[in-house]
């Protein structure tokens, strides 16, 4: 019986904290550290066996046994201490009293005494206080009693998660009751109070008491902005069955109306499905009030052994849906929505993929071609100790919404030859591959273009690599310090690709890793011919704990004959400059910093540069500079900084800006300052950045700004989440460490 009642109390209060856990130990570390109350196991007797201790013990005929002075029964499960206990009716009945203390693995519980009827099947404690093992939920409660045929009742009870002493708020109910088997408890005259003033009632009210899935009301999300006004959206949870559910999200906007949100999910034994629809009749921020919508759906699931099946499906009614309601999976600055199917395949020498790929282009963005279908084929075996074979292939066909444009069906095959040799010194390898490509084009009437068209090119690739170690002193640390060289010949044909058309391709931005990638280009459809030499240096410091404490890379193109395809793009004879560099200074600063600086006019392409000063999790804060000369013609130049620091005890502020040097405007500003203690939470955030609409012929807006502000309660161990989703992480530009050092 004493167990029984053990595990229905903790069933109770664990299932009334269940996302509690989550949130105690993220912030307020010092104040909210929970004393763990241990059960040592080895202490319990074993199955169906009961000890009973105590300073003194009398036995009266058989029949009734008195024990006083430090009472302790231990049982299989659990341990009871008392100053006197009683057990009589041949053992049938049992009352302990004075200081009692009933502890688990789950829970303990202090009470002025415990009685045990095995007649009747019941268990009684009166004036109780309980608390949670490893947990902040405590509370107290006149008397608990447990009944086999009634179940569990709770009389004048109380919850809450605040420490002792300072209980923050608490929940009241005169009774709560758990019937046998049953997964849901019912509380009666339930008051909700915050710092002793009552501030919500209800007359009943049924919870879960397992961590199975229950239908239910999930917290609202409460917020405003200049979007959509006063947004209110109440999430309820729909456990339709074991491996399928749904969520439903009614949305009041006071700016538009009211909105229906859903979430479909179904799982069997080897596929997962989730599809999502978002419904809002006649926008009322709209002239002509039109009906707008979202849908998604996602699976991905084996069909055969090997085969797996993907599909990423995405719709909407218009433009600005992203931009005016917001989105949980894509951002304001999306331009492209995915809609996928695909089919992979993959043994230990084979891969296949087979995809179809569309999208949906929002705005006036130029018309992307879809590719209906594509099938990737890849191959590599080991012909003997030195020489590998590896096979690309790929089959496509390609086209669009607009039918004035050319489409093309492309095939593809790429065998490598390759000697690879890799030692703990260094690396080499000599690559040999024959790339031939077939086009069969179609609407190419007066694009120059040909409907048919044949491309062999082949590649030779030499690639070398030396990795130098020694032992040395960092900043007066002792640190292993690395040089590593590396040198690459490539070497690909030429011939003319001006009539093959642009379906998948585009010019690539290069980093230090992409000098020695060989391909300036994404795609099939332009592959650059090349005579270079790619010579790359990276030195690295390593400290005791192998933790990179510094890394510094360089590398550049040296042409050695001038490439016709990127002739337009390139006219001279190396590349640019670039650079990386991390630097982990003293344990707190971080410095992350990339360039790529022209040496024919010295002048910077591009650059990056991150700072970071870090305290600890919650103490920081970070520069970050972007700069690129030309992009699609434009000159980018944009500051930044994000921090995040203590301004008191429980209070933590939040703050980020970016701003358009270029433009000389702000692009972005966000603030959150934020009340958090042990047992609640309040937010208040303010943010303004670019809306990002598009008008009537599909241009983008660069100058209209929308602001928001957004108050959030969060009560800790009632089903709240916590706070544990960081302020730094919304917004349109979330927080990056800017640095990538291990």
């Amino acid at each position: 019986m004493k167990t029984s009642c053990a595990l229905f109390v903790s069933t109770l209060l664990l299932s009334s904290i269940a996302h509690a856990q989550q949130s105690t130990a993220v912030n307020n570390i010092n104040s909210c550290i929970v004393e763990p109350m241990v059960l040592d196991q080895t202490q319990l007797m074993p199955e169906g066996h009961v000890k009973v201790e105590a300073d003194r013990t009398e036995i009266i005929e058989n029949t009734l046994a008195l024990f006083s002075g430090d009472v302790r029964i231990t049982s299989d499960t659990a341990i009871i201490n008392a100053q006197q206990a009683q057990v009589s009716e041949n053992g049938e009945s049992l009352t302990a009293s004075g200081n009692v203390e009933y502890r688990d693995a789950q829970i303990t519980v202090q009470s002025d005494s415990v009685s045990v009827s095995s007649d009747d099947a019941q268990l009684s404690m009166e004036n109780t206080s309980y608390t949670l093992t490893g947990l902040n939920g405590r509370g107290n409660a006149n008397d608990i009693t447990l009944n086999q045929n009634v179940g569990l009742q709770l009389n004048d009870v109380s919850f809450t998660t605040c420490p002792l002493g300072g209980e923050d708020w608490k929940i009241q109910a005169s009774e709560i009751s758990l019937a046998p088997g049953s997964l849901w408890g019912q509380a009666k005259h339930t008051r909700f109070y915050v710092a002793d003033i009552p501030v919500f009632y209800l007359p009943y009210f049924a919870f879960p008491i397992s961590n199975q899935r229950q239908t239910g009301f999930l917290f609202p999300n409460i917020s405003s902005s200049a979007r959509t006004g006063v947004d209110y959206e109440q999430p309820f949870y729909w456990n339709l069955a074991p491996n399928y559910d749904m969520t439903l999200s009614p949305r009041l906007m006071t700016l538009r109306g009211v909105q229906l949100k859903t979430e479909f999910r179904y799982m069997s034994s080897n596929s997962m499905s989730v599809a999502n629809l978002e419904y809002l009749p006649s926008d009322q921020d709209i002239e002509d009030s039109p009906d707008r919508y979202f849908f998604r759906l996602q699976h991905q699931g084996l069909i055969f052994d090997d085969w797996l099946l993907n599909v990423d499906f995405n719709g909407l009614s218009d433009d600005n849906y992203l931009v005016d309601l917001g989105s949980d999976f894509y951002n304001r600055s999306d331009t492209h929505l995915y809609k996928t199917v695909s089919l992979s395949y993959f043994s230990e020498s084979l891969s296949v993929n087979m995809h179809v790929r569309d999208f949906e282009v929002l705005g006036d963005a130029t018309d992307s071609y879809r590719a209906l279908p594509e099938i990737k084929l890849n191959y590599q075996t080991q012909l003997s100790e030195l020489l590998e074979l590896n096979i690309d292939s790929e089959v496509a066909y390609f086209d669009s919404n607009a039918g004035t444009l050319p489409s093309a069906a492309r095939l593809h095959v790429a065998p490598t030859l390759s000697v690879p040799i890799r030692r703990a010194w260094g690396e080499f390898s000599a690559e040999a591959t024959l790339m031939s490509t077939l086009y069969q084009q179609d609407n190419v009437e007066g694009t120059g273009l040909d409907e048919n068209v044949t491309r062999n090119l082949g590649q030779l690739r030499l690639f070398g690599a030396l990795y130098f170690e020694k032992e040395g002193s960092w900043l007066g640390s002792s640190s292993q310090m690395t040089l590593e060289p590396k040198l690459q010949y490539l070497y690909t044909s030429y011939e003319d690709q001006s009539n093959i058309g642009l379906y998948d391709s585009t010019l690539l931005i290069t980093d230090v890793e992409g000098l020695f990638r060989g391909q300036e280009f994404t795609g099939l459809d332009r592959i650059s011919d090349n005579d270079q030499i790619t010579v790359g240096l990276t030195s690295r410091v390593i400290d005791e704990n192998n933790r990179e404490q510094f890394a510094l890379s360089l590398g550049q193109i040296f042409y050695l004959s001038d490439s016709k395809v990127v002739a337009a793009q390139r006219n001279r004879d190396r590349s640019a400059l670039a650079a990386e560099m991390d630097w982990r200074i003293g344990g707190k600063w971080f410095l992350h910093s990339d360039v790529q600086v022209s040496t024919d006019n010295d002048k910077v392409d591009l650059s990056s540069v991150g700072v970071e000063y870090r305290e600890d999790s919650q103490r920081f804060i970070q520069m970050t500079h972007r700069y690129v000369r030309s992009l699609s013609n434009e000159t980018i130049e944009q500051v930044g900084v994000s921090a995040s620091w203590p301004i008191a005890k429980d209070w933590q502020w939040v703050g980020r800006a970016y701003r358009d040097l270029e433009g000389k405007r702000s692009i972005e500003s966000y603030f959150g300052v934020q009340y958090e203690s042990c047992c609640w939470a309040v937010r208040l955030v303010a943010e303004r950045s670019l809306s990002n609409r598009y008008n009537n012929a599909g241009e983008q807006s660069t100058n209209e700004f929308d602001s928001g502000i957004s108050l959030q309660f969060i009560f800790k161990g009632i089903g709240s989440r916590g706070t544990q989703r960081s302020m730094l992480s919304d917004g349109m530009f979330g927080y990056r460490q800017p640095y990538s050092l291990n």
